[in-house]
C-alpha cells in the first residue's frame, strides 16, 4: 500500500470534505474550533486553518463573523447526463466565445473523420458562476453556413439544427476522466488550487451510427455530481 505523503492541510481538508459529501457533516453544521480539530487529527492549528482555507475556496464551507465555519447549505450541481437541455429550464445561462471553422485535435478528428470542424465555444454559468466550457465540434460538410456555424443563439440547440438538416440526434456516448485544470480553465472556470476537472468527451450519433457532433465539456470537480440513469434488463 502507498504511503499518503500529502502535505497535513491536504489530508485534513480531504477528510473533512469526505465527511460533508457524506453528510456525516450536515449542511448547516457548525465544524468544531481550530483547537478541537487540531486534537481531534493530531495535527496543530496553522494546518486546520489552511484546511479550512481550502474548503472556503471551493464552497464547502463558509465563515460566519464572530459565528464560526458553517458547511454550506447548497449541495453539489447535480448534472443528469444528457445529449441536451435547455439551459433555461435548469437556471443556467451561457455565452458563446466563438464560432469558426477549425483543425479539430486528434482525437475529435477521428471521431468525425472530416478535415475540418465548425467548433462553437461556450462558457456556461449559474446564477454568474462559471460552471462549465464546452467546445461543440460538427463536420464542416455538415454545418458550414448553417446556424451552428454563427454566434447567435440556437432555439433548440444543435439539436434542433441537425434535425432540419436531416442528422436527427440517435445516441451519444460519453467517455468521462479527471485531470488537472489548464490554466485557461482554470481562469475562466476560477478554478481553486488542487481541484480537477471532468472532462466528458461526448460523441452524438445520427442514424447508422454517423458522428455528427464531438463536444468536449470541462466542468470543475468541486461544483459538480454527474448522475446517470440506466434500467436494469429483465
Amino acid at each position: 500500500m502507498r504511503p499518503d505523503n500529502r502535505h497535513p492541510s491536504h489530508k485534513l481538508a480531504a477528510e473533512l470534505r469526505a465527511k460533508i459529501m457524506a453528510g456525516l457533516l450536515e449542511p448547516g453544521a457548525k465544524l468544531p474550533s481550530t483547537a478541537e480539530l487540531g486534537e481531534r487529527y493530531g495535527v496543530v492549528g496553522a494546518t486546520v486553518q489552511n484546511a479550512v482555507r481550502m474548503l472556503k475556496a471551493e464552497g464547502f464551507v463558509t465563515s460566519r463573523a464572530g459565528s464560526g465555519v458553517f458547511v454550506r447549505t447548497g449541495h453539489a450541481f447535480e448534472v443528469r447526463a444528457a445529449a441536451y437541455f435547455e439551459p433555461a429550464s435548469r437556471g443556467i445561462n451561457y455565452r458563446i466565445l466563438d464560432a469558426s471553422e477549425v483543425d479539430p485535435p486528434d482525437d475529435v478528428a477521428q471521431v468525425l473523420g472530416d478535415g475540418r470542424a465548425i467548433c462553437r465555444t461556450r462558457l456556461m454559468l449559474r446564477d454568474e458562476t462559471p460552471v462549465e466550457l464546452s467546445r461543440s465540434y460538427y463536420p464542416s460538410s455538415l454545418a458550414a453556413g448553417t446556424p451552428l456555424a454563427g454566434r447567435g443563439r440556437i432555439r433548440g440547440g444543435a439539436p434542433a439544427v441537425l434535425a432540419e438538416l436531416g442528422h436527427p440526434e440517435r445516441e451519444w456516448i460519453d467517455r468521462i476522466s479527471t485531470r488537472p485544470p489548464t490554466t485557461e480553465e482554470a481562469e475562466m472556470l476560477e478554478i481553486p488550487e488542487g481541484i480537477p476537472v471532468f472532462r466528458q468527451f461526448r460523441i452524438v450519433y445520427s442514424d447508422h451510427e454517423q458522428p455528427v457532433e464531438v463536444s468536449v465539456l470541462i466542468k470543475p470537480g468541486h461544483l459538480y455530481e454527474l448522475s446517470y440513469r440506466q434500467p436494469v434488463a429483465d
